[in-house]
C-alpha cells in the first residue's frame, strides 16, 4: 500500500473513530430524547375530559393560585411566536409583539380576563416568555408576578446581531383584581443574559432564573446549538443587591421551581433530565440529583402536595416545526414526579415518574408548561405558540 493511501486509511479510521464516539455519546441519546430512534408512540393518556380555552393563546406558562384556582397566563400570539423566540433563535423584531399580556383563568365561571397595566417603560411594552406569581409574605392578597421580558433592543443594530435585551419584571396584583402595577425592572447585562423561566419569592424582590444559552448570539451559541448546551446557568437576583450566578456549567436549562425546603428543579431540556438542586445560605446552589425522563422538557411546576408536573415534548422534530409553523400539530406530554415512599417499586428507587397526560395534537398541540390543581383534580396545559390551552380533569 502506498503512502498516500495510508494516510487516507488512517484518516478514515480516525474520522469513524470520532464519528463513533460523537455518536454514542451526543447524537445517539438526542435522537432518543427527540423520540426518534427508536420511534416514539404517542398514546392517549388523560385526554377524555378536557376543555379548550380558546382565549388563551400562545401561553409560554402558567401559574395556580391554589387558594382560588385561577390560573395566571403569559400570553402571546402564535403568529408573532414564529417571529419572535429569542431562546430559539427566532430574532425578527419587526415581526415581534411588544403587547402581550398576563390574564387569569376562572376555571369556575370560565372567564378570562387580561390584566390591565400602564406603560411602564416607555412604549418598550412585554414580550413575554416565563412567569412566576407568589403571595406576599405579610398579605397574602397580594400577588408579585415575575416575568421575563425579551425586550427588543435599541439602537441601531439588529437583534439577529446582539440578541434580546432581556429583563426581568416585577409587578403586583391583588387577588380577584384585573390590573397589574409595576415594581421593578432589573437589569443586568453579565448575569440575565438569556433569561428562560423564573421562579420568584414571596418578597416581591427576590428570585432565581435559568439561562438557557451562554451567550446571546454568535458562533459560540451556534456550536452549542449543535454539540449540546453545557454553558446553561442557574441565577439569583435581589432588587436591592444585585445579581449573581447561583450555579454553572449546567446543560440545556430551561424550567425552574422552587419547593419551601429550599429544593430548586430545573429542567434539561435537550438530555431530558429533571436536575435537583439545594439552596445554600448565600443563595448559591449545590446539584443533589438528577432524573431521567428521555423526552424533550420544558417547564416544571410544583402541585400543593410537593409533586411536580413537567411538561414534556415526546416528538421533538414536531415541536420544531410547531413553534415556526404553529397550525402544525405537535404531540404533548406531562409527567409527574413524586417522591418514592417505599410502597410501589424498589426502595434504591428516589422517585416515581408516571406519565399522567398526553395527547397527539388535535386537543393540546406545542406544550411547554402543565399545572395540575390537586384539591380540584384538575391539570391546566399550554404552550408558547399554541392554538388555545386546555383545562383536563384528571
Amino acid at each position: 500500500m502506498g503512502t498516500a493511501r495510508r494516510i487516507a486509511l488512517n484518516a478514515f479510521i480516525i474520522s469513524l473513530a470520532i464519528f463513533g464516539g460523537f455518536y454514542q455519546i451526543y447524537l445517539k441519546p438526542l435522537l432518543v430524547t427527540f423520540g426518534v430512534s427508536p420511534a416514539r408512540v404517542v398514546m392517549a393518556i388523560g385526554n377524555k375530559h378536557c376543555i379548550v380555552i380558546p382565549e388563551l393563546q400562545a401561553c409560554e406558562e402558567l401559574v395556580l393560585h391554589q387558594p382560588t384556582g385561577v390560573i395566571y397566563a403569559a400570553c402571546s400570539t402564535p403568529l408573532s411566536r414564529t417571529h419572535w423566540i429569542p431562546a430559539l433563535d427566532q430574532l425578527n423584531s419587526t415581526g415581534a409583539s411588544t403587547d402581550d399580556y398576563v390574564a387569569t383563568y376562572n376555571p369556575f365561571t370560565g372567564r378570562v380576563t387580561r390584566l390591565k397595566r400602564n406603560d411602564f417603560n416607555a412604549g418598550r411594552g412585554l414580550s413575554l416568555h416565563g412567569m412566576d406569581v407568589v403571595a406576599s409574605k405579610t398579605d397574602p392578597d397580594i400577588l408579585y408576578i415575575y416575568l421575563v421580558n425579551h425586550r427588543i433592543p435599541l439602537g441601531p443594530q439588529s437583534a439577529r446581531n446582539i440578541g434580546a435585551d432581556s429583563v426581568i419584571e416585577v409587578f403586583s396584583t391583588t387577588v380577584g383584581g384585573s390590573t397589574m402595577d409595576h415594581w421593578h425592572t432589573i437589569k443586568d447585562q453579565n448575569v440575565i443574559i438569556t433569561p428562560n423561566s423564573v421562579s420568584g419569592s414571596a418578597d416581591g424582590k427576590s428570585f432565581y432564573f435559568t439561562n438557557d444559552h451562554a451567550v446571546r448570539v454568535g458562533a459560540s451559541r451556534t456550536i452549542s446549538n449543535v454539540l449540546g448546551h453545557n454553558k446553561t446557568s442557574i441565577a439569583y437576583c435581589h432588587v436591592d443587591k444585585g445579581c449573581k450566578f447561583a450555579l454553572t456549567g449546567l446543560h440545556g436549562t430551561n424550567g425552574i421551581a422552587a419547593a419551601e425546603n429550599g429544593t430548586i428543579y430545573a429542567a434539561d431540556s435537550l438530555a431530558g433530565r429533571i436536575e435537583v438542586f439545594k439552596q445554600q445560605s448565600d443563595n448559591t446552589l449545590v446539584h443533589a440529583d438528577s432524573i431521567s425522563t428521555k423526552h424533550l422538557l420544558d417547564n416544571v411546576a410544583l402541585d400543593a402536595d410537593g409533586h411536580l408536573w413537567v411538561a414534556a415534548m415526546p416528538v421533538g422534530w414536531r415541536s420544531l416545526q410547531h413553534l415556526k409553523n404553529p397550525s402544525l400539530k405537535s404531540p404533548s406530554t406531562v409527567f409527574r414526579l413524586s417522591k418514592n415512599t417505599g410502597r410501589t417499586c424498589s426502595p434504591l428507587q428516589k422517585h416515581i415518574l408516571e406519565k399522567t397526560f398526553e395527547d397527539d395534537g388535535d386537543i393540546m398541540s406545542g406544550i411547554t408548561t402543565a399545572v395540575y390543581d390537586s384539591r380540584r383534580r384538575k391539570i391546566f396545559i399550554s404552550g408558547i405558540a399554541s392554538p388555545h390551552s386546555v383545562v383536563c380533569d384528571l
